[in-house]
């Protein structure tokens, strides 16, 4: 046991007995002074902390200072009582500062002393407490919830996390603590003020009754001991009560409160400029001291005025520093090794957005275009949708495009292309454009090659009364982006994303990872039949079931176009919730001798499968699909074509020469409990 502890028990059983143990005069006066002492050491503790739990003990301290100071006025009201109103110099010395000559003026500053101290100060600190302590204990799930999440995502390490969480325990214990230990400082403000009038009156009537003095005599010796009394009880009250606020009030900050105030204060100069003039302006006013507000507000005017000028010197600086560091930084390019140089060149963007210059407007937040918030909607729809995590898009302007043409380019080239007209609305009509009542000029929707017309904006309502879908010019440039990226999605997914996929997954199934990533598959092999399936827009967010299927076909296969179409059967339901809407599906079959045709003519190389159609026999299904499709879409039906798992692939890779968005799908991969329905079937004279 350190001798710290002993002594901390020691004085607490020391303030115990001090109830019990009648004290001299000196030795009260030596614990008096000893009471007023820790009180500022208390009050100059809670300034000087910079956050609450620097200073965790104070709730039990207060507990101990407060029966000290109770004790202190058992012992003080004792010798008052019995030692005819004598009870020593420090409550002789208050009494009488106070007092001075008025004994009726020196009774009403003590009520106010006391009224101030029990109704503002210990009043507002205990409400400030429970407030305090209830939103702390309410916040603990959230906090613990951001710290899992924390660490979680890898911010953290388990360490930081154990630390985190128990400052969180300590902050809600010493705020519950605070709550308790309020009451205690408010119970205290109330034994004070009855052990000023316990002193009072009791002695009042012990000195006449007893004494044989004269009353105005009696009267006057024991107001001033009573009132002395409680002014050394009160007054180190007042200062641990205002230490109390103070510690209930203080948010965490990385300087005490004395540096926030002076900084916080201060930063802004111009307001003491402005409040300087308006305390100017009282000095007009008749009858109020014109000397003092003068002084007030030169006082505050050159504080601010001065502020001002070191606030414009470090800004200056500041400045400079910029510049200087802007101009090294130039220098460094201007004269890059030759090393440096040529790595340059060899960056390409995975993906690129150029706009000519008329459509920069578009893209700069400073003239409200909302272009580059866009894209990063875009972004994170598609993690959402598919499950792969699209990489930063390069927008910038191209000074070879024309003034309102925009460019996308995956890895270096162009992929798509379109032209819209920044000041106008493209407005589409389900039916014709031909008769539209108001100027506009002709256009093509460049995501879907929908006929289209640029018109006014002052046409909306014109337009929307007439039936028109209205399109902003970044919509349409953001639909596009969307189209281009849901088509060459699969050229974006890389080994590194299909590791961070990996990892992903390890913190969920890490028996599944371990058993399948290297064992029976190689991150290559996975990124084949993760691009298989984005290639026909399936998501890959469900990467634990696609990772199982794999590898409860390892023993069968391990060529990736059958590992996709056993993992698109295994997603049968996300594919059937994709691709059909409802309970009903009107598709487009195969029939079964193309087929069997298909099956026959398939020939294995090492680079893959293909299907060795003769080029008349390939064009009359390809005819026979045209067909097919154009009746479908003339009776308002989405196109989908039915086949059997075993052909779904060859045929989706015939199809692709006619239409490369058409979706092909197996009867595996539709769910049973969906009615199928053919209402067209290709077929070719064999």
């Amino acid at each position: 046991m350190k001798y710290t502890d002993v002594l901390i028990a020691a004085a607490i059983f020391t303030i115990i007995i001090l109830i019990i143990v009648p004290l001299n005069t000196v030795l009260l006066d030596f614990f008096l002074i000893i009471n007023i002492t820790l009180a500022i050491m208390v009050l100059l503790m809670t300034l000087f902390t910079k956050e609450a739990l620097e200073f965790s003990v104070f709730p039990p301290l207060l507990l101990v200072l407060t029966l000290f100071r109770l004790s202190l006025n058992i012992s003080s009201t004792r010798l008052i009582l019995g030692n005819d109103g004598e009870a020593g110099a420090v409550i002789r010395t208050f009494g009488s500062f106070v007092i001075g000559s008025n004994l009726a003026v020196g009774v009403v500053v003590f009520l106010i002393i006391i009224i101030v101290q029990f109704i503002v100060i210990t009043k507002g600190a205990e409400r400030v407490a429970e407030v305090a302590a209830r939103f702390t204990l309410d916040a603990m799930p959230g906090k613990q919830m951001s710290i899992d999440a924390d660490l979680n995502a890898g911010q953290i390490n388990e360490l930081q996390a154990k630390e985190r969480r128990m400052k969180i325990q300590h902050e809600a214990d010493f705020y519950g603590s605070m709550d308790g230990a309020s009451k205690f400082v408010k119970g205290d403000a109330i034994v004070g003020l009855l052990i000023v009038v316990i002193n009072m009156v009791g002695g009042i009537i012990i000195g006449i009754v007893s004494s044989g003095m004269e009353m105005e005599d009696v009267i006057s010796r024991y107001t001033l001991a009573s009132v002395g009394d409680g002014l050394v009880s009160q007054i180190p009250a007042l200062m641990i009560s205002t230490a109390t606020g103070i510690m209930v009030t203080r948010a965490a900050s990385e300087h005490n409160l004395g540096r926030d105030i002076s900084s916080q204060m201060t930063a802004q100069p111009a307001l003491l400029i402005i409040a300087a003039g308006t305390v100017l302006a009282l000095g007009f006013i008749p009858g109020l001291p014109t000397f003092q507000i003068i002084l007030l507000a030169l006082f505050i005017g050159g504080l601010g005025l001065v502020l001002r000028s070191q606030q414009l010197q470090k800004n200056a600086a500041k400045q400079a520093q910029d510049a200087e560091t802007v101009q090294q930084q130039s220098d460094r390019d201007k004269t890059p090794n030759q090393q440096d140089s040529v790595a340059s060149l060899l960056h390409i963007d995975l993906i690129e957005l150029e706009l000519g210059y008329g459509l920069i407007p578009l893209a700069d937040p400073a003239q409200n275009g909302d272009l580059s918030e866009r894209i990063s909607v875009i972004r994170r729809q598609f993690a959402s949708d598919f499950g792969l995590i699209i990489p930063g898009i390069r927008l910038h302007d191209n000074v070879l495009l024309q003034t309102n043409t925009y460019c996308l380019k995956i890895r270096g080239e162009e992929v798509a292309k379109g032209e819209v007209m920044p000041d106008s609305l493209m407005a589409m009509h389900p039916e014709n454009l031909e008769d539209h009542p108001f100027e506009g000029v002709a256009a093509v929707e460049p995501s879907f090659g929908l006929p289209a017309l640029w018109i006014n904006v002052r046409d909306r309502e014109k337009a929307e009364l007439y039936g028109y879908t209205l399109i902003d010019p970044a919509s349409v440039i953001a639909t596009h982006l969307t189209e281009v990226l849901k088509r060459y999605g699969h050229e974006l997914i890389d080994r590194q994303q299909v590791k961070d996929l990996i990892t992903f997954l390890n913190e969920s199934q890490p028996v599944l990872v371990e058993e399948t990533i290297p064992k029976l598959f190689s991150m290559g092999e996975l990124q084949k039949v993760l691009t298989g399936l984005l290639r026909e827009t399936i998501p890959i967010r469900d990467i634990g079931t696609i990772v199982e299927t794999m590898a409860e076909h390892a023993q069968n296969t391990r060529k990736p176009e059958q590992l996709v179409e056993f993992v698109r059967q295994r997603l049968r339901r996300s594919i059937s919730r994709r691709f059909i809407e409802g309970e009903h599906a009107r598709v487009i079959t195969v029939d079964p001798q193309l087929e069997q045709t298909i099956l026959e003519k398939l020939r294995q190389t090492d680079q893959g499968s293909f299907v060795a159609l003769a080029p008349e026999q390939i064009q009359k299904l390809l005819v026979s699909l045209k067909t097919a499709l154009e009746d479908s879409l003339s009776m308002g039906i989405q196109p989908i074509v039915l086949t059997s798992p075993a052909v779904r692939p060859h045929f989706k890779k015939l199809s692709e020469q006619l239409a490369p968005d058409l979706t092909v799908l197996s009867y595996n991969e539709v769910e049973s409990h969906i009615e199928i329905k053919a209402e067209r079937m290709v077929s070719i004279q064999i």
